[in-house]
């Protein structure tokens, strides 16, 4: 019986096709450069008043690092501007019974480690950033699959371990889609969507929707 019910779960999985596309990533790769250069000079005068605003609210460290898992398995650590107060990460495990997402991602609407600020900037993504150090280094592409945390990653199956195939993105069709804050297969589905269609259409469609999403005031 339970065999069963495993091939009938693993028919309802969406197939991945990915296709190696050397020409795209190349161009792609110069694009993330480009864009994630030019984004950190003209913003430069913003990360200043958000780095004083951060540090104003606790005087702790405006950055936030955390390990991230990116393509094919390689560890990196993925930059933010600090959107909680300075003990965050001690408190996560005392609020891991109130957990609201499915899967290994943990997720909680109104947590209540986020200070003042930084419910202001993730509402407008802008705690997001410093990601664009992660794209000028080769950590990351301006879009692809959003990187896990380690641990999370580790508790994926091997099947959702695909997701792995192509470097992870600042955003993507999974960040822009409000379901996924709870449905976890719905999350990998949607990576799959983006493995197979990836193009220089679909991520120039992806950026203005990221676009449109942060003008709105909702956290990608």
């Amino acid at each position: 019986m339970e065999s069963s019910n495993l091939a009938v779960a693993e028919k309802q999985q969406p197939e991945l096709q990915y296709k190696k596309k050397p020409v795209y990533d190349a161009v792609k790769r110069i694009f993330d450069i480009v864009v994630s250069l030019c984004a950190l000079v003209v913003l430069s005068p913003l990360f200043l008043v958000l780095s004083v605003l951060v540090f104003l609210g606790d005087f702790g460290n405006p950055f936030f690092s955390q390990e991230r898992t990116g393509k094919d398995g390689k560890k990196f650590k993925m930059y933010k501007f600090r959107s909680m107060h300075k003990n965050a990460e001690l408190e996560r495990i005392d609020l891991s019974e109130i957990n609201e997402a499915d899967g290994p991602l943990f997720k909680l609407e109104h947590d209540p480690r986020i200070t003042k600020v930084g419910h202001f900037i993730r509402r407008t993504s802008l705690d997001e950033l410093p990601q664009l150090v992660n794209v000028l280094k080769g950590d990351m592409s301006v879009i692809g699959p959003r990187p896990f945390v380690v641990f999370e990653q580790d508790e994926c199956s091997d099947y959702q371990q695909q997701r792995l195939i192509v470097k992870p993105g600042l955003s993507c069709y999974a960040a822009l889609d409000m379901q996924t804050k709870k449905d976890f297969d719905y999350w990998i589905e949607l990576d799959f969507k983006y493995i197979n269609e990836r193009s220089f259409k679909t991520d120039l469609k992806i950026i203005f929707k990221t676009i449109g999403v942060m003008f709105k005031g909702r956290n990608v």
